[in-house]
């Protein structure tokens, strides 16, 4: 009977887990708020339809920051790999080189803050990647969105993710 209650409660946190993602990439995409504020606003409205409990969207919502500041370093990453300023004419290179600093610098102090406390543990849930234990540097691949077990390998519970 508690195995069938982790199931539900995981599969609960795991829905709300997506429909917070969701709800705060749409406000996003709006380009009226900051990742904090849509994840505010994205929490205020699931609270007040009254689905989900104050403690449970906090909890979850952390969740959805941390892989949110994840995927946005390694956009950063992906965005200096992929221009290449010789391409670009003299011009517009000036122009463009300043605009892509700017926004990796924002972006990479953003992921430096965020470093330390961007740790991994079993029990909470994430969405798809590969996770790698740091203790004994095993891979999880975790194909959807879900809590972290304990690693296969050695039993420990501190990971860092990939994707």
């Amino acid at each position: 009977m508690t195995e069938n209650n982790d199931n539900n409660k995981e599969q609960q946190e795991v829905g709300l887990y997506e429909k917070l993602a969701g709800r705060t990439a749409e406000l996003l995409e709006e380009g009226k708020k900051t990742l904090d504020e849509a994840l505010k606003k994205a929490k205020d409205e699931m609270q007040k339809a009254g689905e989900f409990s104050g403690e449970q969207l906090d909890k979850i919502g952390s969740y959805v920051q941390r892989d949110v500041i994840e995927n946005a370093g390694k956009a950063t990453e992906a965005i200096k790999k992929t221009v290449n300023p010789q391409r670009v004419a003299a011009g517009a290179q000036s122009i463009i080189a300043r605009i892509l600093t700017s926004a990796a610098d924002a972006l990479g102090e953003l992921a430096e803050k965020t470093e330390q406390g961007l740790q991994f543990q079993t029990g909470e849930v994430t969405s798809a990647g590969t996770l790698t234990c740091k203790e004994c540097g095993a891979e999880m691949h975790m194909k959807k969105t879900g809590r972290i077990p304990p690693c296969p390998k050695c039993h420990k519970t501190g990971f860092r993710k990939s994707y």
